[in-house]
């Protein structure tokens, strides 16, 4: 397994964007797990196409994102998640002033991350799963 992180502080193996990966791969699999909606709107498709350019033929991309259907950016907390809806749409407030990279740039309803992974070239597959996360999966 290969970690790439932005931060350092998560002592990854690469640090780096996930919209320009570099030198890396082919990988079977690449996973990425609450992160896309750190970047901003047009950087979302040219991510997701660096994660096919490093997959093997067959491989498979598996994205967890926040979903926001039915999500309003308001302080009232979303008891099974125990965070507010204005922690979905952002981030953590407590958190971004020190770390920026942290805050939410973009957000996803299923119909929108499909779109997206399939304007990437994947085969896609997506479900709404609880706790207000959305899973794709994309097959290169």
């Amino acid at each position: 397994m290969v970690r790439l992180d932005i931060d350092p502080r998560a002592n990854p193996d690469i640090v780096g964007s996930m919209t320009d990966l570099g030198d890396v791969g082919p990988f079977d699999a690449v996973a990425c797990n609450n992160a896309l909606e750190h970047l901003y709107p047009h950087e979302v498709l040219r991510a997701l196409q660096e994660f096919r350019r490093v997959l093997c033929d067959g491989g498979h991309v598996i994205i967890l994102v926040p979903d926001l259907e039915g999500v309003q950016p308001t302080e009232d907390i979303i008891p099974e998640i125990a965070m507010s809806g204005l922690h979905l749409f952002y981030g953590d407030a407590a958190l971004i002033k020190e770390f920026p990279h942290m805050a939410h740039h973009c957000g996803f309803i299923e119909s929108t991350l499909r779109r997206v992974m399939e304007d990437a070239g994947f085969k896609v597959q997506t479900q709404r799963l609880p706790c207000h996360q959305l899973m794709g999966i994309g097959i290169k």
